[in-house]
């Protein structure tokens, strides 16, 4: 299929059943048991620094271990699988001391990595097609907070080089063949700004119009984000890009991240989705609900209309995702709410002009 056939398939798909995501990627990778010659390869072999743990330059030198993740994501049942591009911006990427080049190479070659594996399953079940998300995390700097706690006007980053750092991993992902950009684990409202800002600027440009999808994070039981905004503030914040989805994942368990979908679901004029962790980590840092756990959850907010696309975050695994996708099996797709034309405004607060 060409991308604007499969574009036009996810559409088709969204309205008739509840897709499902993948899960977690990192802890996957963990498990591996790998050590720096893997992360480095042959590319890097002389490359200054530690590499290990830099789980997004596995594209580049162990492109086997991404195919495997895929392939284990899609044979649970995923519709949709994510690029392994979290971490795949030049910002983000400094941390390694990679330039330009490799970043872009980690996103177009990760994207190329998803894009065969899912050619692959919907060539073998082409009346369940595979989708690509190209996956675009959040950075370790913020345009809407200081990180110096004594210069509350201090920014680390500017607004420009948050927009750049973004372009160039959104080119990349466009030119290895993503079908939608997943903008995820979004704590800074005016970072993601950035990152639509960046897609829509490369549209007019003359790439083609592919799905957005935001996913924002709620860090703990304020119900806000770590930028200080509510549910509706941030919904308010960001419905200007007419995304595809909106939703939340990471920091929260499904437990407590309900009535934060709930209230998306309530206002949202687009798909909502949910990918939460498995349970809040415990002490050693490592998640344990079950697959049966997170399903029951999930499967739950299915039946009451909530839901359009669920999956896994932090702790989950392809058993979690095959759970999920059984959970919501034949569960009807949650109805976009009604766009109410009202003139609406955000802080941290939402605002309402009748």
């Amino acid at each position: 299929m060409t991308r604007t056939e499969r574009i036009a398939a996810l559409e088709a798909a969204a309205k008739e059943r509840i897709l499902v995501f993948d899960g977690s990627w990192g802890v996957l990778i963990q498990n591996k048991g790998l050590v720096e010659e893997d992360y480095r390869g042959a590319r890097f072999t002389d490359f200054p620094g530690q590499m290990k743990g830099n789980n997004d330059i596995l594209c580049l030198t162990r492109p086997d271990i991404i195919a495997d993740i895929h392939n284990a994501y899609f044979a649970a049942g995923a519709d949709i699988s994510e690029t392994n591009t979290f971490c795949g911006t030049t910002i983000a990427q400094d941390d390694y001391e990679l330039d330009a080049q490799a970043v872009w190479d980690i996103n177009l070659e990760g994207a190329r990595i998803g894009r065969k594996v899912a050619d692959e399953w919907t060539a073998k079940e082409p009346h369940k097609p595979r989708f690509l998300a190209g996956s675009i995390g959040p950075l370790n700097k913020m345009l809407s907070m200081s990180p110096d706690v004594n210069d509350p006007g201090a920014r680390a980053v500017t607004f420009d080089e948050v927009y750049e750092t973004y372009r160039h991993q959104v080119a990349a992902l466009y030119e290895g063949g993503v079908d939608m950009y997943v903008i995820e684990t979004i704590t800074d409202t005016l970072n993601c700004k950035a990152a639509i800002k960046a897609i829509r600027d490369l549209e007019a440009e003359g790439q083609e119009r592919l799905p957005i999808w935001i996913s924002g994070t709620i860090t703990d039981r304020s119900g806000r984000t770590l930028s200080g905004q509510t549910v509706e503030a941030f919904w308010n914040s960001v419905r200007h890009a007419r995304p595809f989805a909106i939703g939340f994942n990471c920091a929260l368990g499904a437990d407590l991240m309900r009535p934060h979908i709930a209230d998306l679901a309530r206002q949202s004029d687009c798909l909502v989705s949910a990918h939460p962790n498995a349970g809040l980590p415990n002490e050693m840092g490592t998640y344990d609900e079950t697959p049966e756990q997170t399903a029951a959850h999930i499967g739950k907010w299915a039946r009451d209309g909530l839901l359009n696309i669920v999956g896994g975050c932090c702790g989950t695994t392809p058993a979690h995702i095959e759970a999920i996708a059984k959970a919501v099996e034949g569960v009807a797709p949650r109805v976009p709410a009604e766009t109410k034309h009202t003139l609406r405004l955000a802080g941290l607060e939402p605002f309402e002009v009748a």
